[in-house]
This record gives structure tokens, C-alpha cells and sequence, in this order.
């Protein structure tokens, strides 16, 4: 009951699919055109024939003169129907440049809003912030690494050269066989007693 009162659905239907949709049923009525006229050009072509055989060599003069201006006619009506499908052609890419000119607009409104949140002056502002920051942050960096004096240095030099140097004192290797596992003495054993009980 609502759409009683209230106000009326806007139709998806453009003008412009009017007139394209007008267009292609005239082409339509116009190709039916040619096709009737086509089949009565066979016709009377048949008929002038006939005539000719019947000798009435005028009558069928006469037909064929008709005949001619169908011809001409359905000539007419072919320029008809390419005008008209240049027409069709036209309004559908026209249609389509305009929703292109309605995309580029709706992004440069964009565009310029997103600008208008992001200004030149803060851009730099931001650039300006990121270099002192890098800056502050290789200051401090030299100090750390600039707390050590030349001595300092020559020192920790010396300390690392003579880790490097020192030779790293092992435990001795064994000289003696290492006593065997359990689980191999005891394979090694059966075949020992086998012979032992072999041999008595």
C-alpha cells in the first residue's frame, strides 16, 4: 500500500533506450519490407516470363518496368536500414562515453577530496619530520660509537687478537680402547660360547 501513496518508481528506461529501442523496430519493419518486396520481384519476374512465352510482349514490358522500380526501391530501403544502424550505433557509443565522462568525474571528485585531506604544506611537514628523526638517530649513533677513545679502541683490538691467539686447552685423547656397550658384549659373547661348546 505504501507505493499507492507514496511516489512513483523512477523507470531504468532512458530516453536514449527509447530511441534505440524505436530505432531497431523500424529497421525491423524495414527488413520485413525488403523480404515481401523480394518475393514479389521473383513473382513477377515469373509472371513476365509467362507472358513472353503467351507473347504479350508489352504486358510483361510493363511488369518488368514495375519490376525496375521495386529494385530501385529496395535500394532505397537498404540506405534506410544502415542509417538507421549507424544511428543505433552511435546512441549506444554515445552511451558509453558517457558513462566513461561520468566514471573520470566521480574520480577526479575523488581525487580532489583526498587532496583537500592531504596538503602540500603537511606533505612536507612529514618529510621534513622523517629527515630530523633520521638525523637525531645518526647523532646518536656516533655517540655511542664515539664514547670510546682512540685507546679505547687500540685495547679492545689487542683483547680480541689475543682470544684469537690463545689455544684452547682440550682434555687428552685416551690411549686405551674404550670399554664396549653392554648390548655388543653380550653379541659378541654367544658366538664365543657356541664355539667354546663346539670345541668340547
Amino acid at each position: 500500500m505504501g507505493n499507492l501513496f507514496g511516489r512513483k518508481k523512477q523507470s531504468r528506461v532512458t530516453e536514449q533506450d527509447k530511441a534505440i529501442l524505436q530505432l531497431k523496430q523500424q529497421r525491423d519493419k524495414l527488413r520485413q519490407y525488403q523480404r515481401r518486396v523480394s518475393q514479389q520481384l521473383e513473382r513477377e519476374r515469373e509472371v513476365a516470363r509467362q507472358l513472353l512465352r503467351e507473347g504479350r510482349k508489352e504486358r510483361a514490358k510493363l511488369l518488368l518496368k514495375k519490376k525496375r522500380y521495386r529494385e530501385q526501391l529496395l535500394d532505397k530501403t537498404e540506405n534506410q536500414i544502415a542509417s538507421l544502424e549507424t544511428m543505433v550505433q552511435s546512441i549506444e557509443f554515445t552511451q558509453i562515453e558517457m558513462k566513461v565522462v561520468e566514471g573520470l568525474k566521480f574520480g577526479n571528485e575523488c581525487l580532489n577530496k583526498m587532496h583537500q585531506v592531504m596538503s602540500i604544506e603537511e606533505v612536507e611537514l612529514v618529510l621534513d619530520e622523517t629527515r630530523e628523526a633520521v638525523e637525531y638517530q645518526r647523532q646518536i649513533d656516533e655517540l655511542l660509537a664515539g664514547s670510546f677513545t682512540q685507546e679505547d679502541e687500540a685495547a679492545i683490538l689487542e683483547e680480541l687478537d689475543a682470544i684469537t691467539q690463545e689455544q684452547v686447552e682440550l682434555p687428552e685423547v685416551p690411549s686405551e680402547p674404550l670399554p664396549e656397550k653392554p648390548e655388543k658384549a653380550a653379541a659378541r659373547a654367544r658366538p664365543r660360547q657356541a664355539e667354546l661348546v663346539a670345541a668340547s
